[in-house]
């Protein structure tokens, strides 16, 4: 048989005897019924279909969880973790999810495709400050996301595809899911901006400016607001003023990515100092925002799209494209992890609790990096190690090579991603000694 070209060949067809009682001779007769006898497939149209590369911070986690050794110990995964090693729920988190599950008046309908309004206007304050001029004059709002991740993917998809843009500037190093989200939303072109000095440790400030300078005019370029992935250092805040001179001369278009904000140094408004500098300069912009670590709610995938404009004039129109963007990929958001962020950060005596629990978690990462140098300086450690004090944040680049994480993998069951970069808060008192002499024997090593 034939249809518009294409040859589709008959099942073989076999009789099948069936037997039917006649009720009302009482005889059995029989009559003959089509049996349809499939063709099986030799191979799979999923056959094409290759094995991708693992995540490393996923299969690093894997590794670490079969591993029987008893002086284990994680510093890969991106999570806060305690004294003890143990998760950690904030206090004021579970006491408003108790609250939020025991309110007989909400329900489950569907939010809007922005997202809940409390939650976006509650994130958007907390990045650019209660007082913020672009708030006051009503030129800025916020799209709920699927986390940072979604926030980024979001404002990539509608800066590729809404606004025209194709080229992308990441720092070097930077978190490694940047390039793959920008690249799957439209991005044509791809580049990196010098920004670690492997060999000093430090920000390579001439070189990124040298970079920036020559990225074409209108590229968007990413930066990281506070507690940068992975190094965990931050350009000062000269540095960020020659950044944004840079920008601003060569009409270049600045995303923000804050991931850490009131967890890296345990004060908000600090950790926000970057955004709001270059807002108050003018500057049109969008900044990613994630409720995962300030507020531990890493499976909720909390975040918010902040998005700077010069006029509230463009805000119907642009609002109008971030909810056929959103439409077209997830429809509307989830409204659990919103609802604990929104009432925490809308009630001051909550949001007082939560800035409790943040400077608790900075200041066990603070006291764990002294530990951790302190510990290798007293092993006679080769090198310099005052560059983990020096960073801030979860993360601290410590400079050892992929072959001597090989050796701290292999032989003291310390497991690190092989750009060297650690979780601190993997570290805890009962395992700093021992991580320690892992990095002193994997750096003597011959």
């Amino acid at each position: 048989m034939h249809y518009c070209g294409t040859v589709f060949r008959l099942a073989r067809v076999q009789p099948i005897i069936h037997k039917q009682k006649d009720f009302v001779g009482h005889r059995n007769t029989q009559r003959q019924l089509p049996q349809v006898t499939l063709n099986r497939y030799k191979s799979s149209v999923f056959d094409v279909v290759k094995p991708g590369p693992p995540i490393e911070v996923f299969a690093l986690n894997k590794a670490f969880a079969e591993d029987k050794d008893p002086n284990k110990a994680n510093l890969g995964v991106g999570a806060y973790r305690t004294n003890e090693g143990k998760p950690w729920v904030l206090p004021v988190v579970r006491a408003t999810e108790k609250k939020i599950a025991s309110d007989e008046k909400i329900n489950h309908e569907y939010l809007s495709v922005l997202g809940n309004e409390m939650f976006r206007k509650a994130a958007t304050a907390l990045l650019l400050g209660d007082n913020s001029k672009a708030v006051q004059e009503k030129r800025v709002f916020g799209v709920q996301t699927l986390s940072g991740t979604g926030a980024l993917r979001l404002g990539a998809d509608f800066l590729t595809k809404i606004m025209g843009r194709t080229d992308f500037y990441c720092s070097d190093p930077t978190w490694e899911n940047h390039s793959k989200v920008f690249l799957d939303a439209g991005f044509k072109n791809a580049h990196e901006y010098r920004y670690w000095d492997y060999k000093k440790r430090i920000i390579d400030i001439d070189g990124l400016l040298e970079d920036l300078c020559q990225a074409p005019e209108g590229a968007v370029i990413i930066l990281h607001a506070c507690a940068h992935n992975p190094t965990g250092m931050d350009p000062s805040q000269e540095q960020w003023k020659q950044i944004a001179d840079v920008i601003e001369g060569k009409n270049l278009f600045p995303f923000f990515d804050s991931a850490y904000q009131g967890f890296a140094s345990g004060d908000p408004d600090n950790d926000a100092w970057a955004v709001r500098y270059f807002v108050d300069r003018g500057f049109e912009l969008v900044c990613s925002q994630s409720f995962a670590k300030n507020f531990g709610l890493y499976c909720e995938r909390i975040g918010n799209l902040t998005v700077v404009q010069q006029s509230p004039k463009t805000t119907a129109a642009v609002q109008s494209q971030f909810t056929l963007v959103v439409r077209g990929a997830y429809s509307n958001p989830p409204a659990f992890g919103s609802r604990i962020v929104g009432t925490v950060l809308s009630d001051p005596k909550l949001k007082g609790e939560w800035m409790e629990s943040i400077a608790t978690m900075s200041c066990r990462i603070r006291q764990m990096r002294e530990a951790l140098v302190e510990n290798l300086k007293a092993l006679n450690t080769p090198g310099n190690w005052d560059h983990i004090v020096k960073q801030i944040g979860m993360f601290s680049y410590t400079g050892l090579n992929e072959q001597q994480v090989g050796t701290l993998i292999k032989d003291f069951h310390v497991y690190l991603l092989k750009t060297g970069r650690v979780n601190m808060c993997g570290v805890n008192d009962k395992n700093v000694k021992h991580i320690a002499k892992a990095i002193n024997a994997a750096v003597s090593k011959k």
